[in-house]
């Protein structure tokens, strides 16, 4: 009687044996489905927000199209990325919230990567780099170095912006303008001494008839860690296939592409 009582006990603890081995090797293949349900399920559209009136990086042109380096970065992330585009626009200042509120998904309008930023959204990696410089008529009496007394044009919400309130507030008077195109009348109108702001966007007008009689004043000065692309905090799998994507468009050449188009020089 003993001996069946062994073979029982045997037998149960190799059923339970296989029991486990079975459930184990269940849990490994329902593990090893879950890629496919999440591509099932993954977005097939990015909302990507944009403020359209900052050439060469965004503009509407001629035939009422949105055009511009940040537009084709953009197309050529999302091709990588095998997702489409839906651009939505905006105006600058509405965009970290628009992005905070779901309205979008991601900000790819020359958004500049700062620590203080990093408080209400996530960055990329960036996608091109830029300083803020002072622009001026050329017979104006501005100088950088001496600027006491002087009104300086500039747009809120951008780290041009910040840096005067943190070191010029006391010494200059700081003229806000909603957008890139009234801060260029203002200087054109002669309602500022200078204005100052980004760049390679100052650069693009600098080469146009409007902008002949202007130029760059003093140094530019790197007030930033270069562009990147925003998205919610917490969003990680979207930052890494944009990170992904950048990359990617840096190593076939479609970075080089895009920028040989608006650049006679590497923007990145």
């Amino acid at each position: 009687m003993k001996f069946y009582r062994s073979q029982s006990v045997l037998k149960s603890r190799a059923s339970r044996r296989i029991m486990r081995i079975f459930l184990t090797s269940l849990v490994i293949f329902l593990s090893s489905l879950f890629p496919l349900f999440a591509s099932d399920t993954a977005p097939t559209t990015v909302r990507v927000g944009v403020d359209p009136n900052y050439p060469p990086f965004s503009e509407i042109d001629t035939q009422g199209q949105l055009r511009g380096f940040d537009i084709d970065i953009a197309l050529a992330l999302c091709s990588k990325m095998k997702v489409e585009c839906e651009f939505v626009t905006m105006n600058w200042s509405e965009l970290i919230s628009a992005l905070q509120a779901d309205t979008i998904d991601a900000i790819i309008s020359s958004i500049s990567i700062t620590e203080a930023r990093r408080q209400w959204v996530d960055f990329t990696d960036r996608y091109y780099s830029n300083v803020v410089r002072f622009v001026a008529h050329r017979d104006s009496n501005f100088n950088p170095e001496s600027p006491q007394g002087s009104t300086i044009g500039v747009a809120p919400g951008t780290v041009s912006f910040d840096w005067l309130e943190d070191n010029w507030s006391e010494i200059v008077n700081i003229v806000p303008y909603t957008d890139f195109s009234t801060i260029l009348k203002a200087l054109d109108d002669g309602e500022v001494d200078a204005i100052f702001g980004d760049g390679l966007g100052y650069w693009n007008w600098l080469q146009s008839l409007e902008g002949a009689d202007f130029a760059f004043v003093g140094e530019g000065r790197h007030v930033d860690e270069g562009i990147g692309i925003a998205v919610r905090k917490g969003e990680d799998q979207l930052r890494d296939n944009f990170n992904q994507g950048i990359q990617a468009i840096l190593d076939d050449g479609t970075y080089d592409e895009i920028n040989a188009k608006y650049f006679p020089f590497s923007i990145y």
